[in-house]
């Protein structure tokens, strides 16, 4: 229970005033209301990067609660902005306290209640568990994932002998984890670690297996089975291959990333896997290794990518904790030193993420959404004749688009189809900066639209406490004057 009411604590405490928005966000909201509208998964018939479960579990949970009309949008008031990020923000806090339930079952079953209750509690509480309250897919795949090892490590419990239930059980964790894969593909690897389990918990048997393989195989197949059946197997193809081929944020710098964020995790976690390694628990092992080779020869790797890991982390290093009394010779010695190592972790664990998660990051990204929907909503007329191109981070474009259906041409700051002959509506916060400041076509672009005599700023955010702040300008080019 402790592990769990932290888990809520944390991740429902402050959804909207942190973690701070991503531009992934804004992506998935988006493709998840306009699936709400066109009742077709894929978007842009040209682009394609990940399956579609994402968005179908988003658009799902939306249509059952009515969203978002039925939290009464309105261009008028803050506070109806902010309703519209809460409401993704605590479906993904829910799942945040599902995955810790997860975690908690899986190292119970394993290794009794003790590593369970320490490997839950860590991933209630360590500060790199934050990334889940995000609107990702990777945080929509965890709890799939977990299900199916959930279930595969079941159908041997009590010495099953009824063969429904043991089918229904190997089935179940086939159908999660192809859920898990349709939502992205990276998780594939998992395939060994739940195949074994299956494999092993039912005898060896082959049959079995096969059974457990038909639905992993099939489900993700949806995926390019559709883009054959539109005639876009070619661009099918030509996404996969982006997607795999980025480059741009090495595994290394990403490790580095995360050893920043969560050291005490991170190094626990790593010397749990050491320890499992010497101990060859293939459980564990089978877990992280194919996961990280994988992310390793793919290269385009982002700090969030290792969702998948945090909860072996946990449960590696948990058990590594009460593995290290009983390589002392005093008992009384040990169990204070077991507690005293515990403690100091998870006391750590809670302070800092409790200082995060009171934090506000996410105030002037309201008002700069609030202000851009005002400014399309008071010049609808005009708009509808003389259209004006908004450039900006993904996650302020979906309300205005989606929720308020307010003209103009919305596009992010990646797009490669900017033009410095369209009229535009210029976000200027740090993630344009950072793009509009690479040294590629991209940002060349960017700069040759923001630094010229023709944009006039029009509104500014100030900075807060993190030195953002963010900034609207109007960009006229010379022959529209």
């Amino acid at each position: 229970m402790t592990p769990l009411v932290l888990s809520a604590y944390i991740h429902l405490g402050n959804p909207i005033g942190f973690p701070s928005l991503y531009f992934d966000e804004g992506i998935y909201m988006r493709r998840a209301i306009n699936m709400l509208e066109t009742h077709s998964p894929q978007e842009d018939p040209y682009f394609y990067d990940h399956p579609y479960f994402g968005q179908i579990f988003l658009a799902g949970i939306f249509w059952m609660t009515g969203y978002p009309s039925s939290l009464h949008p309105s261009v008028n008031s803050i506070q109806s902005i902010e309703k519209l990020y809460l409401f993704p923000r605590i479906l993904m806090g829910v799942l945040a306290i599902i995955d810790t339930l997860l975690v908690y079952k899986i190292s119970e079953r394993r290794y009794g209640r003790n590593v369970a209750f320490i490997a839950s509690t860590l991933f209630a509480v360590m500060p790199i568990t934050s990334l889940l309250m995000r609107v990702l897919l990777d945080g929509i795949q965890l709890p799939f994932f977990l299900s199916s090892v959930f279930f595969a490590d079941r159908i041997n419990i009590n010495n099953l002998k009824n063969n429904n239930r043991r089918f229904v059980i190997t089935l179940l964790s086939g159908v999660f984890l192809a859920l898990a894969i349709f939502t992205k593909i990276p998780v594939f690897t998992m395939v060994l670690l739940v195949g074994f389990l299956v494999f092993t918990n039912n005898k060896n048997s082959f049959k079995v297996l096969g059974l457990w393989l038909i639905p992993v195989i099939l489900v993700p197949m949806i995926w390019p089975v559709y883009a054959i059946s539109t005639g876009h197997l070619n661009d099918w193809l030509k996404g996969v291959y982006y997607q795999t081929h980025r480059g741009a944020q090495t595994f290394l710098a990403s490790l580095n990333l995360f050893f920043k964020a969560d050291s005490v995790l991170f190094i626990v976690g790593i010397a749990g896997l050491i320890f499992a390694a010497i101990r060859r628990d293939y459980f564990l092992l089978l877990w992280a290794i194919p996961f990280l080779m994988a992310l390793y020869f793919v290269g385009w790797v982002l700090i969030y990518h290792f969702i998948p890991l945090l909860p072996v982390l946990c449960i590696a290093g948990a058990r590594l904790l009460l593995e290290i009394p009983n390589r002392i010779r005093f008992k009384s010695i040990a169990r204070i030193s077991l507690s005293a190592v515990v403690a100091g972790i998870l006391i750590f664990g809670m302070t800092t993420t409790f200082l995060l998660i009171t934090s506000n990051t996410n105030s002037f990204y309201f008002e700069g959404a609030l202000f851009l929907a005002q400014y399309l909503e008071d010049n609808n007329v005009i708009l509808k004749k003389n259209n004006l191109t908004i450039i900006s981070d993904a996650f302020y474009l979906w309300i205005p688009q989606h929720v308020f259906h307010l003209p103009g041409t919305y596009k992010t700051f990646f797009d490669s189809t900017l033009s410095r002959t369209q009229k535009s509506l210029l976000i200027v916060d740090a993630g344009f900066m950072e793009v509009m400041h690479e040294h590629n076509k991209q940002g060349i672009l960017l700069h040759s639209i923001y630094d010229t005599n023709n944009t006039k700023k029009i509104a500014v955010f100030g900075e807060n406490q993190y030195n953002q702040n963010m900034s609207i300008y109007l960009y006229k080019p010379k022959a529209s004057h």
